[in-house]
């Protein structure tokens, strides 16, 4: 498989589950605090999404030979600084990797006005850093 079909399948997964997250954009924290299957939802499609990036970022990072990151967050720093995306939103993204960290292995821990905090936010940085990637992609030809 090349790179630019690995990363599509991955991007393709992306959006997908961006696309759920948009349907649950609305609820509020009180709705999030009162109903166990929205909260499981929400936090599980932000936490498979925030995998979908930082998996795009690990192949990227192989395939184009860069410097090997230590901890996920790096990985989406690694990509800035090696011009695959804008650096500064590297900067601002890459947290992103902490939280789904909170979310995998903290759980008890979750805080709901961050999982609805990244809920607000998140989507549309998960679709610039899609469009970031695709256009990376589309110039390597």
């Amino acid at each position: 498989m090349t790179l630019k079909e690995r990363v599509s399948n991955k991007l393709e997964n992306l959006r997908e589950y961006v696309g759920y997250l948009r349907g649950y954009r609305s609820c509020t924290i009180d709705e999030l605090k009162r109903d166990h299957t929205l909260k499981g939802a929400v936090e599980r499609y932000l936490q498979l999404s925030a995998e979908c990036v930082i998996d795009i970022a690990e192949i990227m990072i192989s395939e184009l030979g860069l410097r090997k990151p230590e901890e996920y967050k790096e990985s989406i720093d690694i990509l800035g600084e090696a011009g695959v995306i804008p650096n500064d939103f590297a900067y601002y993204f890459s947290p992103l990797a902490g939280f789904r960290n909170i979310l995998v292995h903290e759980y008890t821990k979750v805080d709901l006005s961050e999982v609805h905090r990244h809920l607000q936010k998140d989507l549309d940085d998960f679709e610039k850093f899609s469009r970031y990637i695709i256009d990376y992609l589309n110039n390597l030809a």
